[in-house]
């Protein structure tokens, strides 16, 4: 007879595909079956052919990209070396979440799929997609798909004879739980420097220079330019990346919500593992509440369904209980997107909705009821390509374009000014029509409005910006010339 063991592997960016997931294996567990959850780069990829039944819970991220923490495993099965009958002893269920409005939905699924089924994977289920544009969102999906799988995987793994299921009633074992610790008088934990290259494990202690709104006061947006300086960081980018910027809670909710739990701010803890996972980061020695409160729990998050069935478990109040059970049930779910999704209702204030569980909530389950805290994306305004505008270095000339200039003249005119990048020299010129580009080798002929940044893709995805007119020109050479700054 097979093991009864179930590999549970997840890709996930902000935290939704883990969380199905981790329901994936809490009611594997309740099912008696050894089961492994954890994010698919961190898993030992030449254990997976030992396997006998793996799922796969996974989003799509951007445009059709996978999320971090699976791009490695991805490209291990993407290898060209892998034997075409590799996995032919695995038994495979794909769970996608997506967005249907946008163009590759569910992309990562799909290739996922496919690619398992080219290993030699055999298919328990057919692949299954979840979609935030449903009325219930993904779940509507989850669902019937759990149902559909705990059919096969027991036809597989039959329970042992007088063996039952553990009832929902019962309280699993939390797979991070907190312990208490000593109490000292410090109440934060301080990120410590690392030498390692900023990551989400290890992110980077930037100074902020400068914190700029660029909307009207009276507009409804309030859109920042923030400075930061990361010149000891040597991270490498360019115009168009992204930064990832983990964010804390206010000192206002982490003292509410500490007040809600009735937890003492400077308790001292530290957090064991139910499995052989190796901690995040964050969570390695030891830390403060309110130090745990500040930088990992997702407190001003929108609870997820599983967020009131674990609550449940706590209420000594037979009509909270009855509610937040009513919330993580299938057919409750109108109920539960009214009450959170709509109004969009955090954590904190579920908390404040239900006081008895919130003060009965044993504090070992913390890590196991609340997400963590996950970096934002912020699009990144400058270019490591390209300096500010000084006058006389990043400065170029723009002339009609009646005016014939020779490229021998433009080199001989480029050498006697300074540039940022020398090797490449541009020239732009002004066009009633609008712009235009030619590339001629190292000259680069551009065309646009004036007073507008306009994007080149040929000089290395540089912004340019067209000034005002000035007198300055090459002596010999009449005509209107502009300056230019670049960013």
């Amino acid at each position: 007879m097979l093991r009864r063991s179930l590999l549970v592997l997840y890709g996930s960016q902000t935290g939704t595909a883990e969380d199905v997931a981790r329901r994936v294996g809490r009611e594997a567990r309740r099912r008696h079956l050894k089961t492994i959850v954890t994010c698919m780069d961190a898993y030992d990829k030449s254990q997976l052919v030992f396997q006998s039944v793996v799922v796969f819970v996974c989003s799509t991220t951007g445009q059709g990209d996978e999320p971090d923490n699976m791009r490695q495993f991805w490209r291990f099965l993407l290898q060209k070396s892998l034997p075409k009958d590799s996995l032919a002893s695995v038994r495979f269920s794909v769970m996608g979440l997506g967005d249907s409005s946008y163009p590759k939905y569910n992309y990562v699924a799909k290739k996922l799929h496919r690619r398992l089924l080219q290993l030699g994977s055999t298919a328990l289920l057919p692949l299954s997609l979840g979609d935030d544009q449903h009325d219930m969102g993904c779940d509507a999906a989850v669902d019937p798909w759990l149902e559909n799988l705990w059919r096969e995987v027991l036809a597989l793994y039959p329970l042992p004879p007088g063996l039952e299921p553990i009832p929902h009633s019962t309280l699993l074992t939390p797979y991070l739980r907190l312990t208490p610790a000593s109490t000292v008088t410090s109440s934060s934990h301080p990120m410590s420097p690392s030498s390692l290259p900023p990551s989400r494990a290890h992110p980077f202690r930037a100074r902020l220079v400068a914190n700029k709104r660029v909307t009207s006061p009276n507009h409804f947006q309030d859109v920042r330019l923030i400075t930061l300086d990361i010149s000891a960081a040597k991270i490498r980018y360019k115009a168009g990346n992204v930064l990832m910027v983990q964010p804390q809670n206010s000192p206002t909710a982490v003292t509410t919500f500490l007040s809600l739990l009735s937890l003492h701010p400077r308790q001292m803890v530290s957090v064991e593992t139910s499995d052989s996972n190796p901690l995040p980061a964050a969570l390695q020695g030891r830390f403060s509440l309110h130090h745990l409160a500040t930088h990992y729990l997702d407190i001003s998050s929108v609870p997820r369904r599983s967020f009131f069935d674990l609550l449940a478990q706590f209420a000594s109040s037979e009509r909270e209980k009855e509610r937040l059970l009513e919330f993580s049930s299938t057919e409750g779910q109108e109920d539960y997107y009214s009450y959170c999704w709509r109004p969009r209702r955090t954590i904190l204030e579920v908390l404040a909705d239900f006081p008895s569980a919130a003060a009965d909530l044993d504090p070992s389950y913390l890590l196991e009821l609340i997400p963590a805290l996950q970096p934002r994306a912020f699009s990144i305004a400058s270019s490591l390509a390209v300096g500010l505008f000084k006058r006389g270095q990043n400065v170029l000339a723009l002339c009609r374009p009646t005016q014939a200039l020779s490229r021998s003249w433009w080199l001989s005119w480029s050498t006697r000014h300074t540039f940022r990048n020398p090797g490449r020299c541009t020239l732009l010129l002004l066009c009633p029509a609008g712009y235009y580009t030619y590339d001629t080798g190292s000259v680069l002929f551009m065309v646009g409005v004036l007073g507008s940044w306009s994007h080149c893709p040929s000089v290395g995805g540089v912004w340019l910006l067209l000034l005002p007119p000035t007198a300055s020109h090459p002596s010999g050479h009449g005509g209107t010339w502009y300056w230019v700054c670049s960013l």
